[in-house]
């Protein structure tokens, strides 16, 4: 298919860009790495007047880490480069795996973490890790910066909470601290190269072999990535052990709201949400009693 016609920006900073998001109004689309935005326009899905990109903007691919202030993602890291920090392998590997675990190389080659989040995918492979981590997300507008939770920057499939003329410009991840430990598990129907048909993020601080603080985040089972709160309620507390897993798992299953469509039938999704949590509570219990 015949790409549609649209104005192509290069902006050398985010003032330019937040301007010219005004100016062209609802017919301009920001591009990040493009690997969402062009099979949209490919498929005729999306037909922008406008296409800003924010490659030229210096400062945005950066990745940075320190022991005080955490992670910091720009807007235009690429999924490869965080799949392979040496600071994010380390200290945030559940981000690491969920970027190494993002479609296929050549996606990863293009494509970026914050484009993953500001597509607002319910299946997005890189929100429940950074949700279970309590991630914020920096926006920049008319009025300057604000940060916002990344919890409430979803707000329905393909919908975030960008207003007009704003663009996310960075993840902030806080630093992991001793006692807590990440997992991140998926499941998808053709194995690599599909989009997950489940996916968990889960984030456990232990306290000796108690677990004194969770977030368990499902994706792909609802229309936003979603908390499971009973099956977060059920392990606080509590040791750890294989039963008290099991009840997680069967918990969160409970709390899911999937759909059948082309990748996975609604009853398939809540059986891998049981397992796939089971396996991110052992593996982030794990992490955190070796941290």
């Amino acid at each position: 298919m015949t790409l549609p016609k649209f104005e192509y920006f290069a902006p050398q900073s985010l003032e330019e860009a937040q301007q010219l998001l005004l100016d062209k109004g609802e017919g301009a689309h920001l591009l990040a790495g493009g690997t969402d935005l062009m099979v949209k326009m490919n498929h005729g899905l999306l037909k922008p007047a406008s296409v800003i990109a924010l490659k030229h903007i210096k400062g945005l691919e950066r990745i940075t880490f320190d022991p005080e202030n955490g992670l910091k993602i720009g807007a235009t890291a690429l999924l490869a480069d965080v799949a392979s920090h040496p600071d994010i392998l380390e200290h945030y590997p559940a981000v690491a795996a969920a970027a190494r675990e993002t479609a296929n190389v050549q996606i990863r080659n293009m494509g970026t973490v914050a484009g993953n989040i500001c597509n607002a995918a319910p299946s997005a492979d890189n929100a429940p890790s950074l949700l279970a981590m309590n991630a914020e997300v920096v926006i920049y507008g008319a009025t300057g910066k604000r940060r916002l939770p990344l919890e409430q920057f979803f707000e329905g499939p393909g919908l975030n909470a960008l207003g007009p003329g704003e663009i996310l410009t960075a993840i902030l991840v806080p630093v992991p601290g001793v006692g807590l430990g990440v997992s991140y598990q998926h499941i998808s129907a053709r194995g690599k190269v599909d989009i997950s048909a489940v996916c968990v993020g889960v984030m456990v601080r232990m306290d000796q072999n108690i677990c004194c603080e969770t977030r368990i985040f499902l994706g792909a089972v609802g229309p936003v990535p979603m908390r499971a709160a009973k099956a977060e309620a059920s392990v606080l507390g509590k040791e750890l052990t294989e039963e008290v897993i099991e009840s997680a798992g069967a918990a969160a299953s409970g709390e899911s709201q999937p759909i059948t469509d082309v990748r996975s039938s609604a009853d398939y999704r809540k059986k891998m949400v049981a397992v796939l949590t089971r396996r991110a509570l052992t593996e982030a219990r794990d992490r955190a009693l070796n941290s």
